[in-house]
């Protein structure tokens, strides 16, 4: 197996199994999707996305949302899938940073025409919406045009339109280099999900609750980093008491696009050799011994 769809199929599985507060994990579900479901996905879609660079963005993303329906009922993994692809095509030789513009320059007509059926079939509640020239129909015009229009609303349109330069900030500043990701893995997933969405309001929660309860969430996560976590007595507490407020309405204030972001941000620091992921055995094993504790 190809390493880099291992590097897919565990920027997906870290970021599903750390315990990030409003999304699904192992000790958390939905009523339309549960932490299986996610483990699902990723391993429906991690060897299809690896070949992203011979099979084209457009074409992979599609395959991809096909897989996923085929093994869960939920779009459980659009964003990524959209995140995912073009990192996945730049050549393997080449840093995410120098080759991404090139793939994002090279997307056609087809890529959008793909694109527009992958997201017809995952049916969001997101991009779709949002784009003047909807996907209801063929598109009338080119895929980065597309995200361009969508940028405002949806950032994991805006990631194309900036040429994922967050992504790939984020993933040299703010992930523990090399073996100490390993030695707390899943804190630092919690954390970054918190940084990433201080410094964004996620635009999930924007669309489904109004940009006020996306601006909250991003004020409240910011407060919980302001107050020391993970390092204070009450940190546990608090981070608790965020999550409960996040899943009060539903799961309406689930931060879904800042997990989405999240998991891209972990490809591309395992990709590019910046962080090491523990071992399926590993993860299979904090996960039963996050279960045995509750």
């Amino acid at each position: 197996m190809s390493q880099l769809v291992e590097h897919i199929r565990f920027a997906c599985l870290l970021e599903a199994t750390a315990a990030k507060p409003g999304n699904v994990h192992p000790r958390a579900s939905f009523a339309d999707m549960t932490y299986t479901d996610l483990i699902g996905s990723a391993d429906a879609v991690a060897e299809i996305l690896a070949t992203a660079s011979d099979r084209g963005v457009g074409r992979t993303v599609l395959d991809s949302v096909n897989a996923t329906a085929s093994v869960v009922d939920c779009n459980s993994n659009l964003g990524i899938i959209l995140l995912l692809a073009p990192l996945a095509a730049v050549p393997r030789d080449v840093p995410l940073a120098t080759g991404i513009a090139t793939v994002l320059e090279n997307l056609d007509d087809v890529d959008a025409d793909c694109v527009y059926q992958a997201i017809r079939l995952a049916r969001p509640g997101g991009l779709g919406e949002v784009v003047s020239h909807g996907v209801a129909t063929p598109p009338r015009i080119s895929l980065m045009s597309a995200m361009n229009l969508a940028t405002a609303h949806d950032d994991v349109a805006a990631c194309y339109t900036d040429h994922f330069s967050r992504i790939l900030d984020w993933s040299l500043n703010e992930l523990p280099r090399g073996q100490q990701f390993l030695q707390n893995w899943s804190q630092s997933v919690v954390r970054l999900s918190l940084r990433i969405l201080a410094d964004h309001p996620d635009t999930l929660i924007a669309r489904k609750c109004g940009m006020a309860t996306a601006v909250e969430a991003s004020r409240r996560a910011a407060c919980l980093l302001a107050s020391g976590w993970p390092r204070q007595d009450r940190s546990p507490a608090d981070l608790e008491a965020f999550d409960a407020w996040l899943r009060e309405d539903g799961h309406r204030r689930n931060p879904g696009t800042t997990a989405d972001l999240v998991t891209a941000t972990l490809f591309a620091a395992l990709r590019d050799g910046i962080i090491q992921s523990p071992t399926r055995r590993e993860l299979d094993n904090h996960v039963d011994r996050v279960l045995a504790a509750e």
